[in-house]
């Protein structure tokens, strides 16, 4: 079944249930992430809780903010976001690693 929009253009409609299955997707993936920090998993704590959350907000973008169903230059967009936000990441990542590491000093 399809539907315009106010531009006139087709669009998707997907079924209250299938809305209710990622919603209950979302909520099994929040008590996921909530057992993850009670769990002492080491230095894949970080790793693990990242990997949930991406999952999640992945759900969310692409179903209930329709990018599944919208244009190419949509979906551009959002991988552009993502691509942005690991190049953030990276940059923060290499300070922060680093900040442990000493020049030497010259003439000593």
């Amino acid at each position: 079944m399809d539907h315009t929009d106010h531009t006139g253009h087709a669009g998707h409609v997907s079924s209250p249930g299938f809305y209710i299955v990622i919603f209950a997707a979302l909520l099994i993936l929040t008590f996921a992430t909530v057992l993850v920090a009670r769990i002492d998993l080491g230095v894949m704590n970080d790793v693990v809780a990242l990997g949930i959350a991406v999952t999640k907000a992945v759900l969310v973008l692409l179903f209930f903010m329709h990018v599944r169903y919208s244009t190419r230059l949509t979906a551009l967009t959002a991988v552009g976001g993502f691509l942005w936000l690991a190049i953030l990441i990276g940059i923060t990542l290499t300070d922060y690693m680093s900040r442990g590491a000493t020049m030497p000093v010259p003439g000593k």
